[in-house]
């Protein structure tokens, strides 16, 4: 079950105004799921606006009176069933933080894996120009409307997620996520870990990658002895990676517990840290960085950073700690 952040995520959504639209036959499905999540933003002082496209026929007369008298806080729109939906929601002219689209299902690459986060550039590469799947056919044609009103600056991010109980909680109130992410203004910052609830996150996220096979078990208590030597990425000022720092010798580095939340792959927040990562140890008087993985994106990652396979037997004591681990060096 996912963890929830909800007093770090408040911060960052409190006050701001998210849409939320769902097509009719999805809000049938999900109807009390929906707006049990649009209650929930309310409570924390989140402004609403949802659009629906509910037909206004006798059978859905009960579901007028409900969204009136249980969102009373929120902004009701109802799309006329000769209009696009999509285009309508997205030529809103209101400012806006987040549109949330209430579909089927999420977005999904080629190979029918789901799309966590991208911006606006990888949509129009993978999507948009190569054709890539997507899970809704809908946003074939809609991904460049939606390109397209994030960078008009009028929406800071749209998020496609598969409709279903407390979707909308978990997407924006988790470090996972349950669907998709189109944005292309993340604020990354590299710092060392500070606080307990920082430490909390790192040990969730840690213990993911444990639970993979390509991390050795940290306990909390470890963490909080080590806590000087560990370093934290944030996007939007949330907690969403790693690093740990082990002296092998007066010029050498180790880096390791080097982890990004599944929510940010491919978004380049593995190089920030990497980078970020080596600029601190250039400031502290290091000059070789190694680290040990077995984790093949790393090992791409390593590679395209300018690592190297570590084969002189120069780090031969670390290595027998990690028998069978791929060892990788960086000369800085």
């Amino acid at each position: 079950m996912p963890k929830f952040y909800i007093d770090e995520y408040t911060r960052e959504l409190k006050g701001k105004h998210v849409c939320i639209a769902c097509r009719e036959g999805i809000l049938r499905d999900t109807f009390g799921d929906v707006l049990a999540d649009i209650k929930f933003l309310n409570r924390l002082q989140i402004r609403t606006t949802f659009f629906h496209n509910l037909s206004n026929r006798f059978a859905n007369q009960k579901h007028f009176r409900h969204l009136s008298d249980r969102l009373p806080e929120t902004r009701i729109m109802r799309v006329p069933a000769d209009q696009d939906f999509y285009r309508h929601v997205l030529d809103y002219e209101d400012r806006m933080h987040k549109i949330i689209f209430l579909e089927r299902k999420f977005l999904i690459d080629r190979h029918g894996f789901k799309i966590n986060a991208l911006n606006t550039r990888s949509a129009r590469k993978d999507f948009i120009a190569a054709g890539g799947l997507i899970g809704n056919v809908n946003f074939r044609k809609t991904l460049e409307q939606i390109c397209l009103k994030i960078e008009s600056g009028t929406c800071d991010r749209v998020h496609i997620l598969p409709a279903g109980k407390q979707t909308i909680k978990h997407e924006l109130f988790t470090i996972e996520g349950s669907g998709t992410l189109i944005a292309n203004n993340f604020t990354e910052a590299f710092a060392p870990l500070k606080t307990d609830r920082e430490l909390s996150i790192i040990y969730d996220i840690l213990e993911m990658y444990r639970r993979q096979g390509y991390l050795k078990p940290r306990t909390r208590d470890y963490l909080d002895r080590q806590r000087s030597n560990f370093f934290v990425t944030r996007i939007d000022g949330i907690v969403v990676g790693c690093v740990e720092k082990k002296e092998i010798d007066a010029q050498t580095a180790e880096m390791g517990a080097l982890v990004i939340s599944t929510r940010f792959r491919n978004q380049r927040v593995g190089v920030f840290t990497v980078n970020a990562f080596i600029a601190e140890m250039v400031s502290q008087g290091y000059s070789r960085i190694i680290s040990l993985t077995n984790n093949p994106r790393l090992q791409k990652l390593y590679h395209r950073l300018g690592f190297a396979p570590e084969a002189s037997g120069r780090y031969h004591q670390r290595q027998m700690q990690s028998e069978n681990v791929a060892m990788f060096y960086l000369e800085i």
